[in-house]
This record gives C-alpha cells, sequence and structure tokens, in this order.
C-alpha cells in the first residue's frame, strides 16, 4: 500500500488540562542567572520556571516556600 493509500488513525481526543492560577507566579521579570542554579529575581531553579504552569497549587506552594529559604540563605534578608 502506498503512502497516500494508507489509512490513517486518528488521535484520541486530549483531555484538557487544568491548569492552577490560585497561585500567582513569583517572576520579577528579571530572569537572571548568572551561574547560579536560580534566577536572581524570583530565585527559582529553571524546572520550577518551566513546569509552573503545570504545577499544582500544592506543589506552588512547597516551591515558594523554597523560595524563601534561598533568598534568605543570599541575602539575608527575611521577607520579599
Amino acid at each position: 500500500m502506498t503512502e497516500t493509500g494508507r489509512k490513517r488513525r486518528r488521535r484520541r481526543p486530549r483531555q484538557s488540562r487544568q491548569f492552577d492560577t490560585s497561585v500567582p507566579s513569583p517572576c520579577l521579570s528579571v530572569c537572571t542567572f548568572d551561574g547560579e542554579p536560580f534566577c536572581r529575581g524570583c530565585y527559582r531553579n529553571a524546572d520550577e520556571i518551566r513546569d509552573w504552569m503545570i504545577m499544582t497549587r500544592e506543589q506552588k506552594l512547597a516551591v515558594l516556600e523554597q523560595l524563601d529559604r534561598r533568598r534568605t540563605e543570599e541575602t539575608g534578608e527575611t521577607f520579599w
């Protein structure tokens, strides 16, 4: 059978994703890594920045807790 004569299989319809928007992104639009493993603006690492939209609320809150710790270690400041 030729390439044009093959019957194409239809893909299953994708399930619609439910994105959690209840936790705002900590992004400050500064995005600078300067050789560090995390952004100097929001203190997230590249994976956390990339995955933010698909994380659950609980995952985002856990990341925010880590950001507080990273910022405190780096700057000595205990507030945002």
